[in-house]
């Protein structure tokens, strides 16, 4: 079955536009093999320990939630076709703490799309992105842009 968001093109963008997908399941050790290798804060690694913290229990890493919601845009979003990569992105903030259990889903809404002036064959589209949990709150947010060739002439 294909997905038709990842078939656009830099044109199928329209500012305002809404998209919900993605569903990850957060396990303990996820949380914790991710944060032993990358993020080896107490709260992240130490059960036992991270009960004492100011989260009450274990917490996944930022980082973590990032890389998740990394996977469900590359599963879900971003189009194998047109999609050039990102310059970068700003605003990065997680808002809320993400636990083992909770379940991530993507909200995707295009705030931008600007044509390039020195590459005619691409354009720019402004992504805000929001990871939400199962409680439909706001773990992480941020803004990102990413490049898109446009649909080729037939």
């Amino acid at each position: 079955m294909t997905n038709p968001l990842k078939e656009r093109w830099f044109e199928d963008y329209a500012t305002g536009e809404v998209f919900e997908f993605g569903a990850h399941q957060v396990s303990e050790a996820e949380v914790v093999g991710f944060a032993r290798q990358y993020d080896p804060q107490f709260f992240h690694v130490d059960a036992e320990a991270a009960k004492a913290s100011p989260y009450g229990g274990l917490i996944a890493s930022g980082w973590m939630t990032t890389a998740v919601a990394m996977r469900m845009m590359c599963d879900h979003f971003i189009p194998t076709e047109s999609a050039l990569g990102s310059p970068g992105v700003d605003q990065l903030r997680w808002l809320l703490p993400v636990r083992p259990g909770d379940t991530l889903r993507m909200r995707a809404s295009v705030l931008e799309t600007r044509r390039s002036q020195s590459k005619p064959d691409r354009g720019v589209v402004t992504i805000r992105q929001e990871v939400l949990n199962q409680h439909h709150q706001i773990v992480m947010s941020l803004e990102g842009k990413s490049m898109h060739r446009l649909r080729p002439c037939a």
